[in-house]
């Protein structure tokens, strides 16, 4: 399975970002995010109270979420979770952020590069 990896800037914050040629589909790093949407200096401690507050989407996380592997810093490989542009969209709603709106306009322009 072919995948091309990239980072794109979202208001000057790393997202990592991958296109399976598999799936025909963009993915996207949720930690990162969230941590564009809240400026949260703990992302996934963000991550798992907001699981624990929206129960359904709790219930569909390991279905809406891929596990990818990135490169991180330190040269090693680092799993984390990832999410397809429409899935995204999903986890958005709910995270209670005035960036929510630019970051799905960010997020139709990254998925209209690969068209």
């Amino acid at each position: 399975m072919a995948q091309e990896e990239a980072i794109k800037l979202f208001e000057d914050i790393k997202m990592r970002i991958f296109f399976d040629d598999e799936q025909e589909q963009w993915y996207i790093c949720i930690i990162d995010v969230i941590q564009a949407l809240t400026d949260s200096k703990d992302a996934a401690q963000y991550i798992k109270r907001m699981r624990q507050r929206d129960k359904e989407l709790n219930s569909v996380w390991g279905t809406i979420c891929t596990p990818h592997q990135f490169k991180a810093s330190d040269g090693k490989l680092h799993a984390v979770n990832c999410a397809t542009l429409q899935n995204t969209l999903r986890i958005i709603q709910s995270v209670p952020s005035k960036k929510a709106e630019p970051f799905k306009q960010w997020l139709a322009q990254v998925g209209a590069e690969r068209m």
